[in-house]
């Protein structure tokens, strides 16, 4: 007999929202072979409910779902404050679609037709930043401090509500106070990979945060370079905390 490895273990509960039958029993196969548990619904109202009384560690979910669809699904979830990982799947290209996935809290964008193991690697990524364990103390920065620990931030004694992926990147930032770091290196190190939109998708990110975090957030941008994260402003006021 085989010895069991760490893949073979239970990952968690992933909840598949997809209305295209032969792509749901794809996605099925390969995170189920990858450990997950997995639950397959073809529409928004049906994933609603799953959500609600199955609470996934996270949700593969496809943008053009019958009745309620994806985009709208998501910001359901972000505004009851929700901030289970999300993976949006696609059939369009279309750039505009994908910032506003992005930008209303999803952790990770694929455009089909996409290779399944793919789809599995992206998930451990999310989750392993999610659920990793820590590899240093509380990171702080003037009046902005990070505990990766408890995946909480706050700012001037306020606590602000990131996503995953919002975290790891300001935490990647305060990490190296003041160094700049281009797109594709951003991309690297906190999605585990780097793609031809990398550039829009740390865009959308790092404005984001920036929303988040308010005036004096530190963020500044090296035109045609990247980005990078200063002290804050610790006279300026905190913006938006949900």
């Amino acid at each position: 007999m085989n010895a069991r490895t760490d893949q073979d273990a239970p990952a968690g509960f992933v909840l598949v929202v997809e209305d295209e039958p032969a792509i749901a029993a794809v996605e099925r196969l390969y995170l189920t072979k990858a450990g997950y548990g997995v639950e397959v619904v073809s529409d928004g109202v049906a994933a609603w409910d799953a959500i609600r009384t199955r609470r996934p560690v996270a949700i593969v979910l496809d943008v053009g779902l019958p009745g309620v669809d994806g985009i709208e699904l998501c910001r359901r979830l972000r505004a009851e404050d929700d901030w289970t990982p999300v993976i949006f799947v696609t059939a369009r290209d279309d750039e505009l679609e994908r910032l506003v996935a992005l930008e209303l809290g999803g952790d990770d964008y694929l455009t089909k037709p996409f290779s399944p193991r793919e789809l599995v690697t992206r998930l451990r990524v999310v989750l392993r930043r999610v659920n990793g364990p820590a590899t240093r103390g509380a990171i702080r920065l003037g009046s902005l401090e990070l505990d990766p620990d408890r995946r909480s931030v706050t700012l001037r004694g306020a606590p602000v509500t990131l996503t995953a992926t919002e975290f790891d990147l300001l935490a990647y930032l305060a990490r190296s106070p003041g160094r700049v770091f281009s797109r594709q290196q951003l991309q690297s190190a906190v999605w585990g990979y780097a793609d031809h939109a990398a550039g829009r998708s740390v865009d959308v990110h790092i404005a984001q945060l920036r929303a988040k975090l308010g005036h004096g957030s530190g963020i500044r941008t090296m035109r045609g370079v990247g980005y990078a994260l200063d002290e804050p402003d610790a006279v300026a006021a905190p913006g938006p905390v949900g």
